[in-house]
């Protein structure tokens, strides 16, 4: 009887596993309208970056005068860019939330995705008190790093300025904390995609944070700019202003000191 049962038993085939169910995941969300920018290069960037960046981030904005901005004025008065420069237009976005830090988009144009989005060290409502007040410019500066010797066998890589990951700003000369390089987010891309018809022109969006909530509402301003490539080290962002007057409103200067 022993044997038999074995030998019954050892007939049975083995029972299948119950296959698991697959798990699906939600695939990001495409923006077929957003174009990548014709210049765009990927840049590896290290952790070290990333943290720099989170710290920074909590660092607080400074409503008092500081330290001096230490960048030249590059061009007095109201006049242009040197045509002698390297110059090209571009287009620039600067939005937040009005409880919100504003952040700058730049896009080759507005059917690009942003090429560079940093997040200023202002409040949306300051940065409109200043606008209205008439010119507005805009340092943001870092420091350069030490290149190796020529004796050394490792070469440092140059950063192209752009891709700094944090700047010391200033405000009309005065230091008010630090803007900080970030890659876009989702919801940088809503905004840049609903703004993709506007060329130039301010106004408010709909909220989408929750922080502010659902009656929350982003401003946004968005224009032309001139952009000056001085040399490696500078580079500056002139808002080309929509009333044809002979000066932009708008500078931000890019440098490395």
């Amino acid at each position: 009887m022993a044997t038999s049962s074995s030998s019954s038993s050892s007939s049975i085939p083995p029972s299948s596993p119950t296959p698991s169910p697959t798990s699906t995941t939600t695939p990001p969300r495409q923006h077929p309208l957003l174009q990548p920018p014709s210049s765009k290069k990927k840049k590896n960037r290290t952790n070290v970056f990333r943290v720099l960046r989170t710290v920074f981030r909590s660092f607080p904005i400074f409503t008092t005068p500081s330290v001096a901005c230490k960048i030249p004025v590059i061009h007095p008065g109201l006049g242009l860019p040197d045509p002698h420069h390297n110059t090209s237009r571009i287009t620039g976005t600067l939005f937040g939330y009005r409880k919100g830090r504003v952040s700058l988009s730049i896009q080759e144009n507005p059917k690009c995705l942003p090429s560079l989005v940093v997040e200023l060290a202002m409040q949306t409502t300051t940065l409109q008190k200043e606008l209205s007040t008439g010119m507005v410019r805009i340092a943001l500066e870092t420091e350069k790093q030490p290149r190796a010797d020529n004796n050394n066998s490792k070469t440092e890589k140059k950063t192209d300025i752009l891709e700094e990951p944090l700047w010391t700003m200033y405000c009309k000369g005065e230091k008010t904390g630090y803007g900080v390089k970030r890659e876009a987010t989702e919801e940088d891309l809503n905004v840049m995609e609903l703004l993709r018809p506007v060329s130039m022109g301010a106004g408010v969006l709909p909220g989408n944070s929750e922080s502010e909530g659902p009656d929350g509402e982003m401003a946004y301003m968005r224009a032309y700019f001139e952009r000056v490539i001085g040399s490696k080290d500078s580079e500056t962002f002139y808002m080309l202003s929509p009333e044809g007057n002979n000066g932009p409103e708008l500078s931000f200067f890019f440098a490395r000191v």
